[in-house]
């Protein structure tokens, strides 16, 4: 573990809230990533859905840590046209990329529970848990990340707009470059760096996950309206543990 870091915690359990300092209030993503780089080290790492705007981040990240780790969750229900965007983009950066999934495959999953996510809420926290949080959790357990950067912006969920550039997330540091970046920055880095985006978005799909529970949206609508899977359109990935048993228990 890298040294400051580790002095920040001790060597005993995570400490809830990380005592460390931001990076500046006017750095840039790329700033970002490089300051959380040199706290990490290896033990940064970035996950990917391989979604509509993938190689937004796989761009960015991997511009200033060219081996970066990055962790892909395969659910087993994904679009055939994501795994095949996911190997174009892991040949297009050169990749480190690290592919996880649950336990149980999807089709003993199905055999044995049928299919969880038409069973309610109690069956879509079971399915969420199963395929992306399980999967995720090991991932990062395995691997040895401390510090974990992700895509996520304040515009997309109500969840994210209470976000912080840098949090804690279950002991462990969670770093959000583009926290910030509205849907016109968005644009312009694509158009700049000339990225290609998931197949499936010239067809309507702005935020895309697992095959049944995806669906196109209008030009008009939030770009998550087509998401409707998990409560208030977070799937678990980057919630804590602490709020996942609050969705369950509440019925969420």
């Amino acid at each position: 573990m890298n040294s400051e870091f580790a002095a920040l915690h001790g060597t005993g359990r995570p400490v809830r809230r990380l005592a460390v300092a931001e990076p500046p209030e006017d750095a840039s993503a790329s700033e970002i990533v490089a300051w959380a780089y040199r706290l990490h080290g290896d033990k940064l790492a970035l996950s990917s859905s391989f979604g509509a705007d993938a190689a937004l981040m796989l761009h960015l990240v991997t511009s200033v840590i060219p081996d970066i780790k990055v962790i892909f969750i395969d659910t087993g229900y994904l679009f055939p046209e994501t795994y095949k965007f996911a190997e174009e983009l892991k040949e297009r950066f050169s990749l480190n990329l690290h592919v996880y999934s649950a336990k149980m495959t999807a089709a003993r999953q199905e055999a044995l529970y049928g299919r969880l996510w038409e069973q309610g809420d109690a069956g879509v926290q079971r399915y969420l848990k199963m395929n992306k949080v399980e999967p995720m959790r090991r991932a990062l357990e395995e691997l040895g990340i401390t510090g974990w950067i992700a895509g996520l912006r304040a515009n997309q969920t109500e969840h994210r707009q209470a976000l912080s550039r840098v949090t804690d997330q279950d002991g462990r540091m969670k770093i959000h470059p583009i926290l910030h970046w509205t849907k016109a920055d968005v644009e312009n880095y694509f158009q700049e760096h000339k990225l290609p985006r998931h197949p499936l978005f010239h067809e309507g799909y702005r935020s895309i996950g697992d095959v049944h529970s995806t669906i196109p949206v209008g030009p008009d609508d939030d770009d998550r309206a087509g998401r409707f899977l998990g409560a208030k359109k977070e799937c678990g990935l980057h919630l804590s543990a602490e709020e996942n048993t609050s969705l369950s228990a509440s019925g969420l």
